[in-house]
């Protein structure tokens, strides 16, 4: 059975309702299908891992480069989308608005804008334009018509600004500017995620989980709606394949090859049912 887009935004507004749910970062169709597969019930691009298998760093594709990727992975799943939109791929609200209705048109059922400028010397947009920036997101996002989720992501944690009151006075200013779920990755203790999620209720927030660490009934307690994980399992992957090759250059022996997906394994995953 195949979903429509606006199927696929009801499924995920109701996964947003109670609860707590793990939304996956495929980075391509084959990582995305397979994750479908797997019982997940949505996903989530990730930059990093879309530029990694693209052969740029992360940060370094274009709105068009991003636009087209989003409407593969929409187009290989029946599960819906949360786009990874960078900063929205401009600085000023006027040009953010483009870009997202363009997102809008891929069938994602969120988008998520981030206040990270990518300048050393000023990582952050002030707060007045960040707030503009997500307003004008907001307003875009209604203009089309369709019932798409805005995700207001707070970068303060991953740019060296680690003050939690100033992460969390943003993402509540993102809240009344119209952002649907709130993100702010790089919270490390339960006390700041419960801080965020008390201080931001009754909207839902994303917590990112890039490595070991606490376990979904864990975030779950703490009043966590949804868990992303970035660009984790796309280095996961790299990581496998890296260190297969580099014992065959260092030691030309293949135990890197004694962990593989089975062969069998990939080609039944990837039969499409009619």
């Amino acid at each position: 059975m195949v979903l429509s887009v606006e199927q696929k935004r009801a499924d995920f507004w109701k996964l947003h309702e109670a609860g707590c749910f793990v939304i996956p970062n495929p980075w391509d169709v084959g990582s995305a299908r397979m994750l479908q597969n797997m019982g997940f019930k949505a996903l989530a691009s990730t930059s990093s891992g879309y530029a990694w298998s693209t052969g740029r760093p992360d940060n370094h594709v274009t709105c068009d480069d991003v636009l087209a990727h989003l409407k593969l992975l929409n187009d290989a799943t029946d599960l819906p989308v949360n786009a990874d939109f960078e900063a929205g791929f401009a600085d000023d609200p006027a040009g953010v608005a483009a870009n997202v209705t363009r997102g809008v048109a891929t069938g994602v059922a969120a988008i998520s804008i981030e206040d990270s400028t990518g300048k050393a010397d000023a990582p952050l947009y002030d707060s007045k334009l960040a707030i503009e920036r997500i307003r004008a997101a907001r307003s875009a996002i209604d203009a089309t018509g369709g019932k798409v989720m805005l995700v207001g992501r707070c970068e303060g944690f991953l740019v060296g600004e680690t003050d939690l009151n100033k992460v969390i006075a943003r993402l509540v200013a993102y809240a009344e500017a119209g952002s649907d779920c709130l993100y702010a990755p790089g919270l490390r203790s339960k006390e700041q995620i419960a801080a965020v999620v008390k201080a931001v209720a009754p909207k839902p927030v994303n917590v990112l989980m890039g490595g070991p660490g606490f376990s979904v009934a864990e975030l779950a307690d703490l009043g966590v709606r949804r868990i992303s994980v970035g660009g984790a399992m796309a280095r996961a992957a790299w990581g496998g394949f890296i260190r297969s090759a580099r014992e065959i250059v260092e030691k030309g022996s293949f135990g890197g090859f004694a962990n593989a997906a089975a062969y069998a394994e990939l080609n039944a995953a990837f039969v499409r049912k009619a």
